[in-house]
C-alpha cells in the first residue's frame, strides 16, 4: 500500500510526514489534540515557551498512558482471577470438559 504524504502543524511548525491511509485519521486527530492541549496549556500557565509546552503537553500524555497501562493491567487481573474461580467452580461441580 502507497503511503500518503501529509504535512502537520507541531507548535508554530510544519512537519511533512508519510503515513498509511489507514493512519491518516489517527495523525491529524493527534496533531489537533496536540495543539489543543499546547493551548490550554498556554491559558492556564501563562507559558509562551513553545519547548516548554511541549515538554509539558509530552509529559501529561505519558502519565495518562501509564494510567491506561495500569487500568488495563486491573482489569486483566480482574478477568484472570474471574476465569480462575469459574474454573474452580467446573471443577467442583464434576462436570469439568475437556479441550
Amino acid at each position: 500500500m502507497e503511503t500518503l504524504s501529509i504535512k502537520i502543524k507541531i507548535s508554530d511548525r510544519i512537519y511533512p510526514m508519510q503515513v498509511q491511509p489507514e493512519d491518516e485519521t489517527f495523525v491529524r486527530t493527534a496533531s489537533k489534540m496536540l495543539a489543543e492541549r499546547i493551548r490550554g496549556y498556554q491559558k492556564k500557565l501563562g507559558i509562551q515557551d513553545q519547548q516548554d509546552l511541549l515538554a509539558m503537553v509530552a509529559f501529561d500524555c505519558l502519565v495518562a498512558y501509564l494510567r491506561v497501562q495500569e487500568a488495563e493491567k486491573t482489569q486483566t487481573n480482574a478477568l484472570i482471577q474471574k476465569i480462575a474461580s469459574w474454573s474452580d467452580d467446573i471443577a467442583k461441580s464434576g462436570s469439568a470438559v475437556s479441550i
